[in-house]
């Protein structure tokens, strides 16, 4: 084994940017923050890179030089399979950009040491295998924003409301399902799955459990509240807790669920007036379809299901940062005039329609590829199938609605320069580079998120043979 892929990276890639946040909660100058920020974020993507390669070539986890995970918990609890292996450098990368994009002004706002915080446990949350490790991430991660809203004294109620309904539902269920794995009476506890679901439903802003999503997005700042939510976390948490143990009518009755809310997020989004609010719905309405993806089990809607959620950590992220990039210039924006503002700002636009664009699936795109969810919804029920459709084309929409009216339309004066930074430029159009690399060169990808929806498939299949929503015995 290469001497460098015998080092720990995994480890270093999440306890990195955890030290980093204490070293920058210290400091005061604000550039120097950024600064150092987008060091340690560099030095985590490139962890998490490394890690991928050791894992690519089969270096084993016993072979490492020092194990820190058998040294502080004796088993290993953090590691990558076939499901998380893209997410981690994905993730990494999207908050390094964030930061890269963030100008000056914003910089106190926008703050970095709770952001390396947030990653940290975003990637001990995606790499994690421990079940009740896995639960106490997925609660950790809510304390970053509850943090911001009072930090800005914006009202936490509704955000408190939701993530506490969240916690108790999480904790109270799987305490009652891991009673039951380890008796072999799943069968029995058929309502503590039904709880933990509803908790990540829940976590995820299924319809009606969604406002606390809309309310985030208003009143945090906007490049906190995309990396609080943009890396589908609940969605792992899906896979993980309830793919593997759900009976079928559950997993049913919940996709029907998330198809409503697909649909009616893609609605909302056509009618809203504020940016942040029309954002907030077309994140939900994706985000949802990625969840019915995952919870028709088959091969081709598991397959386009994972390769839709990499398509819209960086889709979506990217078209949060061009929002972002344009609130920076002239505050917030509504969506009942029209801006104009293409005259001013053309790079936006382009970079505002080609992230958008690529978020709805746009040929020559990975969100395209990923449109074989469609065709495995087809085979499991034609309804979901056309109502995945019905939601794209809602989404097609909303999103061609917000460009005439931001950017057509009008012409006003300004007396300061809105263009685009090279700073932003780079941010962008790195996320519209992978996007374009994975449409045209879609092969390696789909091939991976295959053999990770087999894997996760045949995990199933063992509990329930027969397919037929019953636990076996073991």
């Amino acid at each position: 084994m290469t001497p460098i892929f015998a080092i720990p990276w995994l480890e270093l890639a999440i306890v990195l940017p955890l030290i980093g946040s204490l070293i920058l909660g210290r400091m005061r100058d604000p550039h120097r923050i950024w600064q150092l920020g987008l060091a340690i974020l560099s030095a985590t993507l490139c962890g998490t890179l490394l890690e991928i390669a050791a894992y690519a070539g089969g270096s084993a986890r016993v072979e490492r030089i020092w194990n820190p995970q058998e040294v502080l918990f004796g088993t290993v609890i953090f590691r990558l399979d076939g499901l998380n292996s893209p997410l981690l450098p994905t993730v990494s990368l999207l908050y390094l950009l964030t930061l890269l994009a963030t100008s000056g002004t914003k910089l106190a706002r926008f703050s970095a040491p709770w952001s390396l915080l947030t990653l940290g446990l975003q990637l001990a949350t995606l790499s994690c295998f421990d079940s009740w490790t896995l639960v106490v991430l997925l609660i950790l991660a809510s304390v970053r924003s509850f943090a911001e809203l009072m930090s800005r004294g914006k009202s936490t109620r509704v955000f408190v409301v939701h993530m506490g309904v969240f916690a108790v539902l999480l904790l109270g269920g799987w305490y009652f399902v891991d009673r039951a794995k380890a008796s072999n009476q799943l069968d029995d506890y058929a309502w503590a799955i039904v709880v933990v679901h509803l908790a990540i439903l829940i976590r995820s802003g299924i319809f009606p459990l969604h406002c606390w999503l809309a309310d985030l997005f208003e009143n945090a700042s906007f490049g906190n509240a995309l990396l609080a939510i943009a890396p589908l976390t609940s969605c792992y948490a899906l896979i993980r807790l309830v793919l593997p143990i759900a009976p079928e009518w559950l997993l049913e009755y919940s996709s029907v669920a998330c198809l409503l809310t697909a649909l009616y997020a893609a609605g909302m989004a056509t009618v809203q007036k504020d940016v942040r609010r029309f954002f907030a719905f077309v994140f939900l309405s994706h985000a949802s379809v990625v969840m019915v993806g995952i919870q028709l089990s088959t091969s081709s809607s598991l397959t386009g299901a994972l390769q839709l959620w990499l398509s819209f950590v960086l889709s979506l992220g990217g078209f949060g940062l061009t929002l972002r990039a344009l609130e920076a210039r002239v505050g917030r924006l509504t969506l009942t005039r029209f801006h104009g503002l293409y005259s001013h700002s053309p790079a936006l636009a382009i970079c505002f329609l080609l992230t958008g664009l690529a978020s709805v699936g746009f040929p020559g795109t990975a969100g395209f590829v990923a449109e074989l969810i469609v065709d495995g919804a087809l085979e499991t029920n034609t309804w979901i199938g056309v109502g995945m459709v019905g939601a794209a084309t809602l989404n097609e929409i909303a999103l061609l609605r917000a460009y005439f009216l931001l950017f057509t339309g009008t012409r006003h004066a300004a007396t300061i320069p809105l263009g685009i930074t090279v700073r932003e430029r780079v941010a962008v159009l790195t996320l519209w580079t992978l996007l374009i690399g994975a449409g045209l060169f879609p092969q390696p990808f789909v091939a991976s998120r295959y053999r990770a929806a087999e894997s996760l498939l045949q995990q199933r299949q063992a509990l329930f043979p027969a397919n037929d929503g019953t636990p076996v015995p073991h």
